[in-house]
């Protein structure tokens, strides 16, 4: 039984779908990046692929082909981010145990909702983004928000939770996540602490 998701949202131009490390998605919408790097590579499973070997020189031969710079976060837009996925989470009900917004992806653990999981992420990013443009964070050019660029890479990628065990170690890996990359631990007011089981082992 689903009790929760582990959620990754990317920047655009982060993770693209035709990753030689696999991905979670299943179409190229670039005929430039379909015909430098392929077709989508689909993955499934619950572990990160990121330190997976790899033909780096490949990957960014294909990020080459993209129509526009790769999104990096500021941390003043990770703030921003942060505080458009709290709201969304009020206005939904969502439960999130767990978030870290990084450069450019975040993560977030949630609690199951009665919405589809798709839905909710959708309603994630739209809020951060619209939190993003009322802050002055997005250099728009007077081009209104919703004709604007996206920030986010299509879709999303998510590993379903089906024990408090699964939950706890999700928790743990995205507190985690920014001191693995040698930024500040994150603090968010609107991440309601997981009381299930943390009395794991190290990973």
């Amino acid at each position: 039984m689903i009790i929760g998701w582990h959620v990754v949202v990317c920047a655009y131009g982060f993770w693209l779908p035709n990753d030689p490390r696999g991905s979670g998605s299943h179409y190229v919408g670039s005929d430039d990046l379909f015909r430098v790097a392929g077709r989508a590579t689909p993955v499934t499973g619950g572990r990160s692929r990121a330190s997976d070997p790899h033909d780096v020189a490949a990957r960014q031969n294909a990020k080459a082909q993209l129509a526009r710079e790769p999104v990096k976060f500021t941390g003043l837009q990770a703030r921003a981010i942060a505080a458009g996925f709290g709201w969304a989470a009020k206005e939904g009900g969502y439960m999130i145990h767990a978030c870290s917004v990084m450069p450019r992806h975040a993560h977030l653990v949630l609690a199951r909702h009665a919405r589809p999981v798709g839905r909710i992420v959708s309603h994630l990013k739209s809020r951060a983004t619209h939190q993003l443009h009322r802050e002055g964070l997005i250099a728009s050019n007077n081009v209104p928000e919703r004709a604007a660029p996206s920030i986010w890479a299509r879709g999303h990628w998510c590993v379903f939770l089906n024990a408090e065990l699964d939950i706890a170690r999700a928790v743990r890996y995205v507190e985690n996540n920014p001191i693995k990359d040698g930024l500040r631990p994150q603090s968010w007011s609107f991440v309601v602490p997981f009381n299930g089981r943390r009395d794991i082992p190290p990973a």
